[in-house]
């Protein structure tokens, strides 16, 4: 990996804008993103086949995002797989999982809440970074994360 300076490029990354995940069900997405999450879904110029969450404020003005897409809606031919040739959910996504920040007072809350909806949960530490993830898995088997940062978490 080359050692360069940020500076060398002009650019450097701010802030996460969108997080897209095209799905099998989008209703079933829909709900569990919104009733179960609790994620605002956005108004505007959304089509039929997508879906838009605010996650955050972002960078400059830019809300953070995630949209749900109906692996069936072609907005753009050409650019994104339809039929046969589309992505894998879950176990055999190349997305390996979503992480979602949240206080870190509010976690046990989130452990109650996905048990009261008999949703697996488990919990892990990494304390090289102080965070600790609470994960489960969205209706089509993508691992959901919501991770919080805790001095108290630090080991290192």
């Amino acid at each position: 990996m080359p050692d360069t300076d940020p500076a060398d490029r002009g650019f450097r990354i701010r802030g996460l804008g969108e997080i897209a995940i095209r799905c099998d069900d989008l209703a079933a997405m829909a709900a569990f993103y919104e009733g179960t999450l609790g994620l605002e879904r956005l108004e505007g110029n959304a089509s039929d086949g997508i879906v838009f969450y605010r996650l955050a404020e972002g960078f400059q003005g830019h809300t953070q995002v995630l949209a749900l897409f109906d692996k069936g809606y072609v907005a753009r031919p050409g650019l994104h797989p339809v039929a046969a040739d589309r992505p894998e959910t879950g176990a055999r996504s190349s997305l390996h999982h979503i992480a979602l920040n949240l206080p870190f007072a509010e976690q046990e809350a989130a452990i109650r809440w996905f048990e009261a909806q008999g949703l697996p949960v488990r919990v892990e530490r990494f304390g090289w970074i102080g965070w600790r993830g609470v994960f489960t898995q969205d209706p089509e088997g993508n691992t959901v994360e919501l991770v919080a940062y805790s001095p108290e978490m630090r080991t290192g």
